[in-house]
């Protein structure tokens, strides 16, 4: 019995014990497997419906009908059509009117934002402007291009008591067709500016607008000099910020612990100021009246107003002074960590083309989107509208879904492109920090990135992406919803759904940050998604205090370095454009320019700060799995491993003066111990 008892014991294991993982046992660089197979298949497989959309617009007439034009009885212009029945003129033959004329191309709907007006094929666009039907009649008579519906007959057009609906609306302006699209459209920019008024609602004046217009095209030389200069200074801010990051740390450290303290004080100097003239008040009110009830209420509210905020001011400030007493030691990481990252750009430099490429890929996606959007407008079964009368193509039954699922497509993909773009920049970072001799670097460790994400890891990015979306894709839906209701929903309706719109963002930013930290897990150990996912989370998790640390200055720091980009390039714009005398407007010039600039800087110091949070996690693994001993020799660079040994040392003066305190302690124990030795004995 013993030996089945010792048997049994020894073949019992504790549940802890069957639910233990292995330790994750981080190889940088040396394995390499696909990662995330049937995400790949699956997002291979969304692409190939994408096509298809495409196609099939192109099949059934969609795209022909966008590139040609078509007229409001359903013909396409250009060629032979069909008849539609139910809908009289439809089935012309077309071959001569290669062009699109509206009779009110003014009349835009910006709500359905189409041009509410009849649309007719005809043979040549007017090349002057038109102010009487007898000029339509001369027109249609030399050019051979009728103007009016195609039942009126052009030597009739002045006597026809149809032409007040089915003409053009007087004056017709000169036109000219696009270089494309064969659509007629107005040379006078007029037109448009009546659009720009009802969008731009700060305009009130054509006369303003078209100076604005005018300023614009007048100083694109300069807006294009401009824009250049904010991509150069964007560059030489990602190099030099190695060397200023210390100075800008320490100063907005300052900066905010001063502004806090003298905050605080001006909220308490101003509630005992208000309290000493609230007593003053009162006193004089009570000699002078009976009853100053009211008065006296009000008061005494505004004063606790007073010290709330006063109060509040100071529970923040010493939160804040805590964080700052030990969260110090932690600040010299973030300052590190932009050393490094100032040499990662100098040892590979094409990781500042990046936004570039990212940016020509997503413009070619979108334009790509966008068409195909536009054949889905064109796409359909023709319909007629009661009201008008008029021809209209819509998607009916389960083909009205495509839209959908082309809008899917459109933040998917997007989302796709960017997560490359974090999976390229992490694979060359990866690469160079765990690279011990950096003169063994890939000749072009970028396009070695690229390679290994083509090869490995394109599913990973797909479902990185794809978890991305299914956040996006809700918080877009609420937004539309909460714009449609705007003005119709009550209070609690309104707070609701602002209040599921602001967590879903919330949840899409700290996704988005897991993402990114679990590509850098994947480019280092080539694991899939998931557990990439949960090993990055692991060592965020295990330090806590450094990632809030680098997340809120170093980002505070970037984001300093955008609006000193910004405003370099405002005041280059305004001497600039103000040296030349002739630009009176140049107020929108320089709004553009601004915009442009912070955009330049958001993309290429978000690359920067890629850059940190990939060294970061590096580092995190680094300190972790190695101590510097032989054979567990660290990774990082000098400037990294001086703050490690900053660290050391200040952790052994810790360490120092606790046992010197713990000493004294010992001595005196001893002592009393001897002292009271003789006194037992003698007993």
């Amino acid at each position: 019995m013993s030996e089945v008892r010792r048997s049994t014991s020894s073949s019992y294991r504790p549940r802890s014990s069957w639910i233990k993982r292995p330790k994750r046992e981080w190889k940088p660089l040396e394995d390499r497997s696909c990662t995330d197979l049937p995400w790949f298949l699956l997002f291979t497989l969304f692409l190939v419906g994408m096509c298809g959309i495409c196609g099939f617009t192109i099949m059934t007439g969609g795209a022909v009908r966008l590139v040609f034009g078509y007229d409001s009885y359903g013909n396409t212009c250009g060629q032979r059509n069909e008849p539609i029945e139910g809908v009289r003129l439809s089935g012309l033959d077309h071959t001569d009117r290669k062009f699109v004329f509206f009779l009110d191309p003014c009349n835009i709907d910006i709500i359905q934002r189409k041009i509410k007006s009849m649309a007719l094929c005809v043979s040549q666009c007017p090349t002057e402007e038109l102010a009487t039907y007898h000029d339509l009649k001369r027109f249609a008579m030399i050019n051979g291009s009728e103007l009016c519906s195609y039942e009126l007959p052009g030597h009739k057009y002045p006597q026809l008591p149809e032409r007040f609906e089915k003409c053009p609306k007087l004056p017709v302006p000169e036109s000219k067709a696009l270089p494309v699209f064969n659509r007629c459209t107005p040379v006078d920019i007029s037109c448009y500016a009546k659009f720009a008024e009802a969008v731009v609602t700060f305009v009130s004046d054509n006369s303003m607008l078209n100076r604005l217009i005018a300023g614009v095209a007048a100083s694109k030389e300069i807006i294009v000099g401009l824009c250049l200069l904010a991509l150069v200074l964007s560059m030489i801010l990602m190099v030099i910020i190695r060397y200023i990051s210390a100075v800008l740390v320490w100063i907005l450290t300052a900066l905010v612990v001063l502004g806090s303290l003298g905050g605080t004080s001006v909220l308490w100097w101003l509630y005992i100021d208000y309290r000493m003239t609230m007593n003053e008040t009162m006193t004089k009110d009570l000699r002078e009246t009976e009853e100053p009830i009211d008065d006296m209420k009000t008061t005494k509210d505004h004063a606790q107003g007073l010290l709330i905020y006063a109060v509040s001011a100071t529970v923040f400030t010493g939160i804040l002074l805590l964080l700052m007493l030990f969260m110090r030691k932690r600040v010299a990481l973030t300052i590190a960590l932009f050393h490094v990252a100032g040499k990662v750009f100098i040892h590979l430099p094409l990781l500042a083309l990046q936004p570039f490429y990212t940016f020509l890929a997503l413009s070619l996606f979108w334009v790509y989107w966008i068409m195909v959007l536009l054949f889905l407008g064109t796409t359909g079964n023709p319909e007629k509208n009661e009201d008008t009368g008029l021809v209209e193509f819509r998607l009916t039954g389960a083909l009205q879904y495509m839209t959908w699922y082309h809008a899917v497509g459109l933040i998917w993909i997007s989302e796709f492109i960017l997560a490359c773009q974090q999976m390229t920049v992490a694979g060359a970072v990866v690469t160079y920090y765990f690279t011990r001799d950096k003169t063994k670097l890939p000749v072009t460790p970028i396009l070695s990135s690229v390679l290994r994400l083509v090869r490995y890891h394109l599913g990973t990015v797909a479902k990185g992406s794809f978890i991305i979306t299914l956040v996006k894709i809700p918080r877009l839906i609420l937004m539309y919803i909460h714009n449609q209701l705007k003005g119709k929903e009550n209070a609690c309706a309104r707070c609701m759904l602002k209040t599921c719109i602001c967590c879903l963002w919330c949840l899409e930013k700290c996704l988005n940050y897991l993402n990114q930290n679990a590509y850098a897990a994947t480019a280092i150990n080539s694991t899939n998604f998931c557990t990439s996912a949960r090993d990055a989370f692991m060592i965020l998790v295990e330090n806590a205090l450094r990632v809030a640390t680098i997340n809120t200055v170093g980002d505070f720091v970037l984001f300093l370095g955008k609006i000193l980009i910004v405003t370099c390039t405002a005041f280059a714009g305004v001497l600039a454009l103000n040296y030349q005398r002739d630009y009176t407007e140049w107020v929108l010039p320089l709004i553009i320019v601004c915009l442009f600039a912070f955009l330049v800087a958001h993309c290429f110091l978000s690359i920067f700060e890629i850059v940190v949070d990939v060294l970061f996690l590096c580092f995190a693994i680094d300190t972790k799995y190695n101590n510097g001993t032989p054979g567990r020799e660290f990774y990082m660079d000098k400037a990294l491993m001086e703050f490690v040994e900053n660290s050391r040392r200040s952790m052994a003066m810790e360490e120092r003066g606790r046992s010197k305190r713990a000493r004294p302690k010992e001595d005196v124990e001893l002592t009393e111990v001897k002292a009271m030795a003789p006194g037992t004995s003698s007993a």
